[in-house]
Formats: C-alpha cells, sequence, structure tokens
C-alpha cells in the first residue's frame, strides 16, 4: 500500500505514508522533517486507509496542520460528543469503505466508541452509505478517485466495483 500511495502522490503532495504505533497522526512538513506524514496504527491496513481517507478529503491549508487541525475526543464521548464525531466521519468513513473494497478488502464501520456511552450504530451505518452512493453519483473527490484508480489497477478488482456492491447490509 506504501508504494501504491507514494506513486500516486509522493512528488505532486510531497506526502508519505508511515507505519506507526499506537495513535494515528497526520504531521505537515516542517525544517526537521522534508515530507507530510500520514501516520497509521500498528500496520494496519484499516487504519492506513483511513487516515488516507482524511487526507483526501482535507485541503491545503488543513495539510499544513498537525493532524488537519481538527479535535478528537477519544472514546469515552457522550452522546452529544458522538453525535459530533459521527458528523466529522461520514466522508472519511465513506472512503475507506470505497478504498478497502477497491483493495480487495473487508470493511466494518466505526463508531470507535466502545466505552462511551450506548448509542444506534444503524443512523451512522445509513449516513455512511448515503455518502458513498453520492460519491458514485457525484464522483469522487480527486486525490480520493486517483487513488481507488490505483487500488482497482493494482488487486485488479474492478469487476467487484460497482455502485450495487455497496449495500448497507454489508456495514
Amino acid at each position: 500500500m506504501h508504494a501504491i500511495f507514494a506513486e500516486c502522490f509522493a512528488a505532486r503532495y510531497n506526502t508519505v505514508l508511515v507505519r506507526g504505533a499506537d495513535e494515528p497522526v497526520y504531521l505537515p512538513a516542517t525544517a526537521s522533517q522534508a515530507q507530510h506524514h500520514i501516520v497509521y496504527a500498528h500496520g494496519f491496513y484499516a487504519s492506513a486507509l483511513h487516515e488516507i481517507a482524511h487526507w483526501c478529503i482535507a485541503g491545503p491549508q488543513r495539510r499544513e496542520q498537525e493532524d488537519y487541525g481538527y479535535w478528537y475526543c477519544p472514546d469515552g464521548r457522550n452522546a452529544e460528543q458522538q453525535a459530533a464525531f459521527e458528523q466529522v466521519e461520514v466522508k472519511p468513513q465513506a472512503l475507506e469503505w470505497l478504498f478497502s473494497r477497491a483493495a480487495g478488502l473487508g470493511f466494518r464501520v466505526s463508531v470507535d466508541n466502545l466505552s462511551g456511552e450506548a448509542c444506534d450504530p444503524m443512523p451512522f451505518r445509513r449516513a455512511v452509505h448515503a455518502q458513498v452512493q453520492r460519491y458514485w453519483q457525484q464522483g469522487f473527490p480527486q486525490r480520493a478517485g486517483l487513488f481507488i484508480e490505483a487500488l482497482l489497477n493494482f488487486y485488479q478488482t474492478r469487476a467487484l466495483f460497482e455502485p450495487q456492491a455497496f449495500r448497507i447490509e454489508d456495514l
């Protein structure tokens, strides 16, 4: 996956995908770090694809800030915090699902709040599914489309990559 990402984006966006430890993070280039780093957790492909999804959505100004300048409230969120989390996670998780399918991998939507207030995950699943359908109808973000195309070519999964293959029952 590193090579696919690098082929698509390293030269043009000066950005590399880096295996990290516990927590994923985006680190913009600095005087001591020449390239932007998308750091994903523990070598997990799902973490890498999720972090790439955030990067594909972030605009130029956001990509100059650590973690794109977003807040992150960790696991243990109350209902209000969880609703805010889910609102900003719809597009990245929709892209992660598209990337996963293009790479021939499984995907599970994540509310990422195991020790917080219990919530019904179905509205979030519906929102992610609806966003995937919007991407199919309106087009993928430019960098996401490039990455999807590279994944489809590398993994030879184009026959499995069609709008009707993205079913809410699979989330």
